[in-house]
């Protein structure tokens, strides 16, 4: 076959003189050209070790007889972002950088690509890429960061900062954790968004099996990064493009994956957002499908015992996806070139298991320590739920593995807030009592950009009282690290006069997680039959008035001007 590369030489005569000058040799012009973009740059832990492995890649691609080009997105850290206006960039920055990709993969010719990332908006980003882009392309993940004294990990600093904000702790002791916090490079270790994205790409059969979630600081994340490069080449030689790998199946597999790993409930913007890219179209209905049923199974914080980094040496998604295995479609293509179930086989021959096992003996742990069998799991009911009713007619995501049982049904009086410093503000002065539903509006994509609320669900979950007594309700959505009752992503948003935007202090709110139930039930405090809230809620509407975006210009007015619902995905169209 004649590669495209060598299709536009023949097109664009000053191709060659300008890649000389970048530093080409003569003959690397004939080669399979390789693009090997990465979020590398010194924004944070998940990115700054990137070029290391870049480099490796290049290894990698130079020996298998073709020649890597690097190319930077560097992305931001939802983590550095946190407390301030900052967050609210977080999720337009997921499209602009897939924006910037297919803009480095198209403007010049390239034969194949190598990606590189591994936080929570650079992993969708390059697979929202990769759906757009089309070049046969590989996905390397920049693994997990070590845990810190007494396995600390990053997650845990929300809550003792809400301790400190309480005076339960002093501020020595809160220095020494947020100094010790984050001991190494790497993606945070627990199964937030970062996590999960990185499990979810390596499900999709975008990656080299075993090779999502390994440690940042070993040797085996360099040599599958070495070995990416060698397979980026084989892809391009091959023509075998994403979009002739990843099918539905392949979706549907990752997603009950999801359910296994009790994975971030930002799965459910950025899975949409990515299938959108590759012809298909999911919501959150699909994730309440398949996690009906669905059995969870990792012990991995925020929900479980261990840090990140176990979930690597228990074996990782290939060892979930055999715990699992009745429930997959295997026979799924991968970057392999072979099937899922090929790939699974193989595993258990070549050692793979043997190796992992060998890093959690060094910690006196078995597999099931950390991947519970099938048959003896966390939950049977995956570990996310869609709810729906009046307050969310589009839907609305809990994580209900993270939520205390005292609050799966539960009547609440609405304590709306217009934006999230208000809210937090309420629940540190104590000004939240039992029985308040927190309801914080106006945060969804068209709103501000659906920042997270992390901080205020880590004061409500660090709360002894209020953990298990109250419920947050958003239209923005939480860090992957968020734990305790909080519903997300209610949509209509506020911004668009969903019905978010109509409650009024004092209104009951129903929540059933079994029945799938997020609704209005009475008006200031008193309940009140369906057809009469009916009738309330339509003459608010008729009151209501749009509030004025505060960005009229940049990225977040375009973002607010053209991004879908989070329920499908929240991308921009």
């Amino acid at each position: 076959m004649k590669f495209r590369s060598q299709e536009l030489r023949e097109m664009a005569p000053e191709l060659d003189p300008l890649r000389l000058g970048t530093g080409w040799k003569p003959e690397d012009l004939s080669k399979p050209q390789i693009i090997i973009e990465s979020s590398f740059g010194d924004s944070h832990p998940g990115s700054v070790h990137l070029m290391e492995l870049v480099e490796e890649v290049k290894k990698g691609v130079y020996g298998a007889g073709g020649f890597g080009a690097r190319y930077f997105c560097t992305d931001i850290c939802d983590g550095e972002a946190q407390g301030h206006d900052g967050i609210n960039y977080s999720l337009p920055s997921r499209d602009m950088m897939a924006n910037m990709m297919e803009i480095h993969a198209k403007a010049t010719p390239f034969d194949g690509g190598v990606f590189l990332a591994s936080c929570d908006k650079s992993m969708p980003a390059i697979l929202m890429a990769l759906g757009r882009i089309n070049i046969p392309s590989i996905v390397v993940t920049g693994g997990v960061m070590d845990a810190g004294p007494e396995l600390l990990t990053l997650e845990q600093i929300g809550m003792y900062s809400a301790m400190y904000e309480r005076g339960e702790i002093s501020k020595e002791k809160l220095e020494f954790y947020k100094h010790n916090a984050c001991p190494s490079c790497g993606a945070c270790s627990f199964m937030g968004t970062a996590s999960t994205m990185q499990v979810m790409a390596e499900a999709l059969g975008l990656m080299l099996p075993g090779s999502a979630l390994m440690p940042a600081t070993g040797s085996d994340l360099r040599e599958f990064a070495k070995k990416a490069g060698e397979q980026a080449v084989w892809l391009a030689e091959r023509d075998l493009t994403p979009k002739k790998i990843v099918t539905m199946e392949s979706f549907e597999n990752a997603i009950m994956v999801h359910a296994a790993i009790s994975g971030s409930t930002n799965s459910l913007l950025h899975i949409p957002a990515i299938a959108h890219e590759f012809g298909f179209e999911i919501d959150g209905d699909t994730f309440d499908r398949l996690h009906r049923g669905a059995h969870y199974l990792l012990n991995i914080r925020p929900a479980g015992e261990w840090p990140a980094q176990f979930f690597y040496y228990a074996g990782g998604v290939p060892a979930v996806m055999e715990e699992i295995k009745d429930m997959l479609h295997l026979d799924v293509m991968t970057v392999t070139g072979k099937t899922l179930g090929e790939n699974l086989e193989e595993l258990k021959k070549n050692g793979f298991y043997d190796k992992c096992q060998s890093y959690l003996d060094q910690w006196k742990l078995k597999k099931e320590d950390v991947i519970r069998p099938f048959d003896k799991p966390f939950g049977t009911d995956g570990s996310i739920a869609i709810l729906k009713g009046n307050l969310a007619p589009d839907g609305a995501v809990v994580k209900h593995t993270a939520v205390p049982k005292e609050m799966f049904n539960a009547v609440l009086r609405a304590r709306p807030f217009d934006c999230e410093e208000d809210a937090i503000h309420a629940v540190l002065t104590h000004e939240i009592k039992p029985g308040d539903a927190v309801i914080i509006r106006y945060e969804g994509p068209k709103g501000s950009g659906m920042p997270e609320m992390f901080y205020t669900t880590e004061a409500i979950a660090s709360d002894a009282e209020l953990g298990s007594t109250i419920a947050l309700l958003t239209d923005g959505r939480f860090s992957g690290a968020s734990k305790g009752p909080a519903i997300g992503h209610i949509s209509p948003e506020a911004a668009e006069g969903g019905p978010i935007a109509l409650v009024e202090e004092g209104d009951l709110i129903e929540i059933s997680i079994p029945d799938r139930i997020l609704r209005i039930v009475g008006i200031r405090g008193e309940r009140k039959a369906d057809a009469e809230i009916d009738q309330i809620l339509t003459a608010r509407k008729a009151a209501w008035e749009p509030k004025n975006n505060r960005y009229t210009k940049g990225v977040l007015r375009q973002f607010a001007q053209s991004a879908v619902s989070p329920m499908k995905g929240g991308y921009m169209e």
